[in-house]
C-alpha cells in the first residue's frame, strides 16, 4: 500500500510540473505570437520611415506622412503625472486604514477601494470630461494662469488655454485609475506584517510614527514597489479613460494644460477610420512602440526592485 501511494504520488506530482510547464509555454508561445504579429503589421510603417519613425514629430493622415514622438510623449509625460499624483497619496491611505483607523472605518472604506478598482476605464473618462474638466477648466487652471505662469521653471508647464483637457487633466484621470489598485495592494502588505514586530518597536519606546516609518514601511518596500509597478503598467497602456479627456492633438507641447494625444488613444480613436494601408501599418507600429516601452520600463523596475 505504501508503495502504490507513493507511486500515485510522484505520479501525481510529474503530471502537476508537465501541466505547470505547459501553461508557462502556452503563455510565452502566445507573447511571442503577439510580438510577431505587431512587428508583421507594422514592417511596412517603419520600412517606409525607418528609424525615424519613432522621434518623428508629425501624425498626418491626409498627406500619409507618421510619426510616434508626439504620442509617445503623451504616454510618458501623463504616466509619469499619474504616478507622481498617486504613489504618495495610496501609500499614505494604505498606513491609516492598516494602522491608524479603527475597525468600523477601515473595514468599509477598504471595501470601496477595491470596488473602485473594478470601475471600467471608460466611466472614469465620462467622469472626468463631462464632471472633472470643467471644474479643472474653471478652478484650476485660471488659477495657475494668474498665479503660476511668472514662476521660474515650472511657470511654463501651465501656460496654455484652460480648456480643461490636456496631459495634465489626463494624467490626474490616470492617477485615480490606478489609485485603488495601489492602495490595496499596500494596505495587504502592511496587514500582513506580523504583531509581533509592532509589539517589539512600542516596547523598546518608539512612537507610532516611528514605528511606521522605521519598521513597518522598510518592510513592505519591495511590496510598495510592486503595487507602483502595476499602476504605471496600467497607465501606460490605459486607453479610453485618456482618449475622453487629452485632447487628440498630435504634437510635443510643453505646456500641461495643451491637448495631446498617448499611443494608447491614438490607436483606439483612429483604427476603425484607417483606411489607408500605411496608415494601419503605423497604428500598428505605435502598438510595437509601446509594447516595447512597457517591457523596458517593466524590466528596469524589476530590476530595480531585485537591488
Amino acid at each position: 500500500m505504501t508503495t502504490l501511494f507513493m507511486k500515485s504520488k510522484l505520479n501525481g506530482d510529474s503530471i502537476f510540473n508537465k501541466l505547470s510547464f505547459t501553461s508557462a509555454l502556452l503563455i510565452f508561445i502566445t507573447l511571442v505570437g503577439i510580438i510577431l504579429s505587431l512587428i508583421d503589421g507594422g514592417w511596412p510603417a517603419f520600412k517606409e520611415f525607418g528609424p525615424g519613425f519613432v522621434f518623428r514629430d508629425v501624425w498626418d493622415p491626409i498627406n500619409g506622412q507618421f510619426g510616434a514622438a508626439a504620442a509617445i510623449y503623451g504616454t510618458l509625460v501623463t504616466s509619469f503625472i499619474a504616478i507622481v499624483i498617486a504613489a504618495p497619496i495610496a501609500l499614505g491611505t494604505a498606513i491609516f486604514l492598516a494602522e491608524l483607523a479603527p475597525k468600523w472605518i477601515a473595514a468599509p472604506v477598504s471595501k470601496a477601494i477595491e470596488l473602485l478598482a473594478a470601475v471600467p476605464s471608460i466611466i472614469y473618462g465620462m467622469w472626468g470630461l463631462f464632471v472633472f474638466v470643467p471644474w479643472f477648466s474653471n478652478g484650476f487652471q485660471m488659477w495657475a494662469l494668474m498665479n503660476l505662469t511668472d514662476v521660474p521653471v515650472i511657470g511654463p508647464w501651465f501656460n496654455g488655454p484652460p480648456i480643461g483637457i490636456g496631459l495634465l487633466a489626463a494624467g490626474i484621470i490616470l492617477s485615480f485609475m490606478i489609485l485603488p489598485i495601489m492602495t490595496s495592494l499596500t494596505r495587504d502588505a502592511l496587514k500582513s506584517i506580523p504583531d509581533v514586530l509592532r509589539e517589539a518597536a512600542y516596547g523598546s519606546g518608539a512612537t507610532p510614527f516611528e514605528v511606521i516609518t522605521k519598521v513597518l514601511i522598510p518592510k513592505v518596500k519591495n511590496a510598495t514597489v510592486s503595487a507602483g509597478i502595476l499602476g504605471l503598467g496600467r497607465a501606460l497602456g490605459e486607453t479610453m479613460a485618456v482618449a475622453f479627456v487629452i485632447g487628440g492633438a498630435s504634437r510635443i507641447e510643453f505646456s500641461l494644460f495643451m491637448p495631446a494625444s498617448s499611443i494608447s488613444s491614438t490607436i483606439a480613436q483612429q483604427f476603425n477610420e484607417a483606411t489607408d494601408p500605411t496608415h494601419i501599418a503605423s497604428l500598428i507600429a505605435l502598438g510595437v512602440v509601446l509594447f516595447i516601452i512597457t517591457f523596458f520600463v517593466m524590466g528596469f523596475a524589476r530590476r530595480l526592485l531585485r537591488k
